[in-house]
């Protein structure tokens, strides 16, 4: 495949990462877009208000799970690729209610392949591919020692990586049984501009820039490997181009932080960057919580396959990814405070009464 010859229909294209892929793709390929998004809360056009007068992109509202409305579209747009980023992503939305992330991450997805199969089928299109973007969560929790690879057995602990698990399932099931030509990748923590703001980073982020306490749950000691959500849009690309159908691809960004960590850089760069009036510093700010039901201890990828096999590499150390989303946040107040002031106020979610 020519990335520059490509119509790429994209599902979930307002959110974190499709968002940040989209933009990155028109900017750097000439390549056509279809965005298709349900727009729930974490969707969000204004992402893509830069492009979104781009001659090479076009935007449909709707539902995953609408068949009439995705094969009015395919038939219309005709893509040579498909790339799966819709999704209900936050494990403490999954934990207060599981629904949601059946319909969208398993029922959704099926709708999707099932549409997929039948333009294929069709013989309208030679040359195709179905990308599923997912998550290092389906395999559950690491010890100390060790990283999940692609051969790695599947052991999800949340009912958000359930669902992506059973996704990937499916995915892969419709490659073996009826020929679709699908490629899995599942990726470790991305992080990085347009991110919503339930997650750690953002979310510590905006706190200390509103003098909120911080938040970390149980003991802080929980770790993740992180991803500058740009490195995962370069390892898209190539498995775009160079994936081999069929195929798994793990991509990580071999950063194994602590949270306890993560939050406490923010807050050095922070006290550099725009120190408090009083004096005080951020961390001084860093209150621990009741820890998350099923929390997961250590997650960490081995990326060797599409290191050696599509030669992708990350860029972004986590320091230096981490310097430029904390100076993303804070030149784009407007975008996090609209957020706010319509669908989230950093409430904790995912607590179990009993």
């Amino acid at each position: 495949m020519k990335y520059n010859s490509l119509n790429i229909l994209i599902t979930g294209g307002a959110g974190f990462i499709g968002s940040n892929f989209i933009i990155r793709s028109l900017d750097l390929f000439n390549c056509n877009i279809l965005n298709i998004d349900k727009l729930t809360y974490s969707g969000n056009l204004e992402n893509l208000h830069s492009i979104r007068n781009h001659a090479n992109y076009q935007f449909i509202q709707g539902d995953i799970r609408d068949s009439k409305l995705l094969n009015r579209a395919i038939t219309k747009f005709k893509p040579n690729v498909v790339i799966n980023f819709a999704a209900e992503s936050h494990v403490d939305r999954s934990i207060d209610s599981a629904s949601e992330f059946i319909n969208t991450n398993i029922v959704g997805t099926v709708n999707l392949l099932d549409c997929c199969l039948d333009y294929w089928k069709s013989g309208k299109i030679n040359d195709f591919k179905f990308i599923h973007i997912s998550t290092d969560e389906v395999y559950g929790a690491l010890k100390e020692k060790g990283a999940f690879s692609e051969l790695s057995n599947y052991n999800p602990s949340s009912p958000y990586s359930a669902s992506k698990a059973s996704s990937d399932h499916f995915v892969h099931a419709w490659y073996k049984t009826y020929g679709l030509p699908t490629i899995i990748t599942n990726c470790s923590n991305n992080y990085g501009p347009f991110q919503f703001p339930e997650k750690l980073i953002p979310l510590t982020i905006i706190n200390c820039l509103q003098k909120r306490p911080l938040p970390v749950y149980g003991k802080g000691k929980n770790i993740r490997d992180w991803l500058y959500v740009n490195d995962h849009c370069r390892a898209i690309y190539k498995v775009l181009l160079k994936g081999i159908v069929g195929e798994t691809y793990n991509i990580g960004g071999n950063n194994e932080i602590k949270n306890i960590d993560v939050v406490t850089k923010i807050c050095i760069i922070l006290d550099r960057l725009k120190p408090m009036i009083n004096g005080k510093k951020y961390s001084e700010m860093i209150k621990y919580v009741k820890d998350r039901p099923g929390h997961d201890f250590r997650y960490a990828i081995d990326s060797g396959k599409i290191n050696t096999q599509l030669n992708w590499h990350p860029v972004e150390s986590f320091d230096s990814g981490l310097e430029k989303t904390i100076a993303w946040y804070l030149d784009n107040t407007k975008w996090w405070s609209q957020i706010q002031n319509n669908t989230y106020r950093q409430e904790r979610l995912g607590v179990l009464n009993k």
